[in-house]
């Protein structure tokens, strides 16, 4: 696919399944980081655009347009659909609260589960459900999961745990600040961690099928990692929950496409 040329303008596009906040909401945040961004970079006023999505589908739909040249993605999503994107991660994302990387945990009543092959007639509900990939492959790579286990997405996390909790066949894969407020519930005492996973990015700004030439999308990267440090970048981060940016430290076992 050509590269779009140095003075066309790109597009990045944020797509978080599974998380609150409606397109609209978001857009006039994106919109600010992606003015900083390329203003980091070096890049010339407006030549970067900014779309979001709360969807898996509209957001792939989106980062199939010839001008969508970055997408920014947590990793369940990099994971599921990296290879097919052509995605080449260009830096981590420095989450508020978060950190760089996260441990996803995999949520029970307590005592129901005594291993991988207890999970037989499950269902595995999820923010990240829609990434069965990452759910099986990464998130419970210490498990061998049974091939009848069903793994779906879901918003309603409290939902899901309380269907847990009331002896329905479902258990719940965290992300970290979900798994952080167990002990918080109401109900958490009847819920045990029962799996977590390895530290793994909490979400990744990649290029996109190499839509960018090569010293653009090295601009891009250098202006992202040092994103923050000048006046106003911190209150643009911290309007999508951004500290910054760090060079991308991917698990060994899922290595950039």
């Amino acid at each position: 696919m050509s590269a779009l040329l140095l003075s066309a303008v790109a597009t990045l596009v944020f797509c978080a399944p599974g998380y609150p906040g409606g397109a609209g909401d978001a857009q006039p945040f994106v919109d600010q980081f992606a003015s900083a961004a390329a203003a980091s970079a070096g890049w010339p006023k407006g030549s970067l655009a900014a779309l979001y999505d709360p969807t898996e589908q509209g957001g792939l739909a989106k980062l199939g347009n010839a001008d969508a040249a970055l997408a920014f993605v947590p990793y369940a999503f990099f994971v599921q659909h990296g290879a097919a994107l052509h995605l080449a991660p260009l830096a981590q994302a420095d989450v508020v609260g978060i950190g760089t990387q996260e441990r996803w945990a995999l949520v029970a009543k307590t005592g129901a589960l005594a291993g991988p092959a207890s999970l037989a007639g499950y269902t595995i509900l999820s923010v990240a459900g829609y990434a069965p990939d990452f759910v099986r492959h990464v998130a419970l790579a210490a498990w061998s999961l049974p091939p009848e286990v069903r793994i779906e997405p879901t918003s309603q996390t409290l939902s899901a745990l309380r269907r847990a909790v009331a002896g329905e066949q479902v258990v719940a894969l965290l992300d970290g600040t979900q798994a952080a407020a167990l002990p918080s519930l109401p109900f958490g005492a009847q819920l045990s961690v029962v799996l977590q996973s390895a530290p793994v990015p909490v979400a990744i700004l990649a290029l996109v099928d190499a839509r960018l030439p090569a010293a653009r999308a090295h601009s891009m990267q250098a202006g992202l990692l040092k994103l923050g440090h000048a006046a106003g970048e911190a209150d643009t981060l911290g309007q999508l929950r951004l500290q910054g940016f760090v060079p991308v430290r991917l698990p060994g076992a899922a290595a950039p496409p």
